[in-house]
């Protein structure tokens, strides 16, 4: 008599989809972003294509999920690390490039692949946009107790935003060092929270 295979635990939905997630990672980390379609996540998860189609629609949609997971890792650490450090403009800036910087390293070169994919279509790139303003917003927030009523300008978020990706890449790829780029932006946090004025002393 032959023994009856153990039925296969059925996963619940918010399960598969973290599954076909940390799937997706793993062909972004082995393939790079141009291998990623819900085909191939559905044949390494081991799952019909449509099991995919149902959790994440089109390509778009799975390469907007993963930035999505990214950036709920992130925000978590961030957050957590910005209410820790001290009331200080010194360091609080230097919380930021540090978890800026070590968010990315994580992910390897897994984020800046999804962001350069991000930016294939206005869907994306608007997807992309949405979590850059949340970012903003959250730098307006934790430094607006030396600020005061004068907001940072919108220029200059923009512009330590576009640098925080280029160090974390170069940082990432080995063109400079973890520290050379933590310090790098750290002192253009602080110039751009100071308006280029000296932080106070603690």
């Amino acid at each position: 008599m032959t023994a009856e295979k153990p039925a296969r635990k059925r996963l619940s939905r918010e399960a598969r989809r973290r599954q076909l997630a940390d799937v997706a990672w793993q062909i972004m980390r082995a393939e790079g972003s141009e291998a990623l379609t819900l085909a191939r996540v559905g044949e390494a998860a081991g799952v019909s294509k449509p099991v995919v189609y149902d959790h994440f629609t089109t390509r778009h949609g799975l390469l907007a999920a993963l930035y999505d997971d990214f950036d709920r890792r992130q925000t978590r650490r961030m957050d957590a690390a910005m209410r820790a450090a001290p009331m200080r403009v010194q360091p609080k800036a230097e919380v930021l490039a540090a978890c800026y910087v070590d968010c990315v390293m994580t992910e390897g070169r897994e984020i800046p692949d999804l962001l350069s994919a991000l930016s294939t279509s206005p869907e994306l790139a608007a997807v992309r946009r949405h979590y850059q303003l949340d970012f903003i917003r959250r730098c307006q927030h934790w430094f607006a107790p030396f600020t005061g009523s004068d907001r940072i300008p919108e220029a200059g978020m923009w512009g330590l935003l576009g640098a925080a990706e280029g160090i974390a890449g170069a940082v990432v790829r080995g063109d400079i060092a973890k520290a050379e780029g933590q310090q790098a932006l750290t002192a253009l946090i602080v110039a751009l929270v100071t308006g280029g004025h000296p932080p106070e002393k603690p």
